[in-house]
């Protein structure tokens, strides 16, 4: 299993976003990553996720999705991993999303689909 080659983390938004929708799955989802360690959420998380907001890469109704960039540039995690290529995984952005964190000061993670880190 690959996930012991990698340290696992989470923000209390994915805690927040696994408890969401159907409480079986949510369930399921919360037993999966209950015992992950927990990244904080910062002023310095608040100030970039709202830097990515302000700069008009994401829609208004993304906010947390730069929460979920901002907290991984800011604890410098190496990779972001997500299904979502609307507003996170997406490379039409990622060049202008790369340029504003770097300018903020953060290293920018790697952001991935599971798969495309994961490979065959």
């Amino acid at each position: 299993m690959e996930r012991r080659n990698y340290d696992l983390c989470i923000s209390q938004i994915v805690l927040d976003e696994a408890a969401a929708g159907d409480a079986e799955a949510a369930q399921r989802r919360m037993a999966v990553i209950d015992t992950l360690p927990l990244l904080d959420l910062t002023f310095e998380v608040d100030g970039l996720a709202e830097t990515i907001m302000q700069s008009g890469l994401l829609p208004a109704s993304a906010s947390r999705d730069a929460v979920h960039i901002a907290v991984t540039a800011v604890h410098q995690v190496h990779f972001l991993l997500t299904w979502n290529c609307r507003h996170i995984a997406n490379a039409t952005i990622f060049r202008d999303l790369q340029r504003l964190i770097m300018s903020a000061g953060y290293d920018v993670p790697v952001i991935c689909t599971p798969e495309e880190l994961l490979g065959d």
